[in-house]
């Protein structure tokens, strides 16, 4: 099931995207594509949609971050609406200036101003066709007064379709390559988006064989140093990627248990509920890196540099972290609440700062530590080791 979502109060730069199967995990995928911390969902009738169950396929939806719905004009649901009424009622159309034809590569396409100015107001299509910029465009038409796109008539079809009802609909032998060079022409960023985790998708191996390391540098050189190289869900488990620059990678959900990721640089990477068990991370730079609710049970992390100068701090909020082996590293500032940490090493851990609240420390040796000024507040201690403190432990710190 597919919706469209835009900020709240705004009808441009949607976001298409498949609902997941729990309601956080939608919250979170809105988020994650609009850059914004959703909290509330509205309906394009304002109504507050709390529940997965009353979505539909191709529903348009509204992203909050705790404000109230904002109405601005009439939302696409509405437009979408009117015109079906228009279509049931006898075949009525819209406003006869309204239809543009479009000749693309000798094929010519006609559409309507609305349809191809839909999801991206600073696409190609939105500028040429909006208000503002149709008499900059007037000249560029042939005899019969078609607008000229010297593009593929092949690959601009799905596209077209695409802004008529929001899918992405491709025929059999139709490269989704080529529609996704179109769409970055174009500007269609929402597009993009969508046909590059297509193409992600189809280059797993049918047998989720593991990748190694030759086939990940390939991988990683042939990315252009200006794009996002995304590794959601593959699988490296075993995969030897020591001392590699793997910064800002996207690796939320991906296999890496028993992986070697030793000296690698990871700054900033996203871990998010990653499988990483038992990998062995010694010495990695992991400034600002996401591992939220991460697989990391009996990982070894000896040594590893978390704190940074700028001010970014880890985020290792909700993950599993059983008999972790962090000796030595420096944690300042990071946030582990409501980590599990039972039996896990944190000798000589510098923890300033750190962010501990009802984390799980059950017999955690965390002998001459630096707790200074970190918060415990909730965690569980039982069991844990606290000799050689570098500061005393104040009792406001846990309670």
């Amino acid at each position: 099931m597919r919706v469209t979502v835009f900020k709240n109060g705004t009808n441009s730069n949607g976001k298409v995207l498949l609902v997941p199967e729990s309601w956080e995990e939608l919250l979170k995928e809105i988020s994650h594509k609009l850059r914004i911390s959703t909290t509330q969902v509205y309906n394009c009738y304002g109504g507050c949609i709390e529940d997965l169950t009353v979505i539909r396929d191709d529903d348009i939806l509204y992203a909050s971050e705790g404000e109230s719905f904002i109405a601005v004009g009439k939302c696409h649901c509405h437009i979408l609406g009117s015109l079906d009424a228009l279509s049931l009622a006898g075949g009525a159309s819209a406003d006869v200036s309204d239809w543009v034809t479009l000749n693309v590569g000798g094929r010519l396409f006609t559409s309507t101003r609305g349809t191809l100015t839909r999801f991206d107001a600073d696409s190609m299509l939105a500028r040429m066709f909006s208000t503002e910029s149709e008499v900059e465009w007037s000249s560029r038409v042939d005899k019969s007064g078609a607008y000229l796109i010297d593009r593929s008539p092949l690959y601009f079809e799905p596209i077209l379709n695409y802004l008529r009802h929001g899918r992405l609909i491709l025929d059999k032998f139709v490269n989704p390559e080529g529609v996704l060079e179109e769409a970055k022409f174009f500007g269609l960023t929402s597009l993009i988006e969508t046909l590059e985790d297509m193409m992600e998708r189809e280059e797993l191996p049918d047998d989720n064989t593991p990748l190694t390391r030759r086939e990940f540098i390939l991988r990683l050189i042939s990315t252009p140093t200006n794009q996002e190289l995304r590794c959601q869900g593959m699988n490296f488990a075993g995969a030897n990627l020591s001392k590699l620059d793997l910064r800002y990678i996207n690796f939320k959900y991906a296999i890496l248990k028993n992986a070697n990721l030793a000296g690698a640089n990871l700054s900033f990477c996203n871990f998010e509920r990653a499988d990483m068990r038992r990998a062995v991370i010694d010495s990695a730079n992991l400034l600002g890196v996401k591992m939220l609710c991460a697989n990391l049970e009996g990982t070894s992390m000896r040594g590893c540099y978390f704190e940074d100068p700028a001010g970014s701090r880890a985020n290792m909020e909700g993950a599993l972290m059983k008999n972790v082996n962090l000796a030595s590293s420096h944690m300042a500032g990071v946030n582990l609440r409501v980590a599990t940490l039972k039996n896990a090493n944190l000798q000589n851990c510098d923890l300033r700062g750190a962010v501990l609240a009802g984390a799980d420390l059950e017999n955690c040796d965390l002998t001459g530590c630096d707790l200074q000024e970190a918060n415990l507040r909730g965690a569980n201690l039982k069991g844990a080791t606290f000799e050689l403190m570098l500061n005393p432990l104040h009792m406001a710190q846990a309670v």
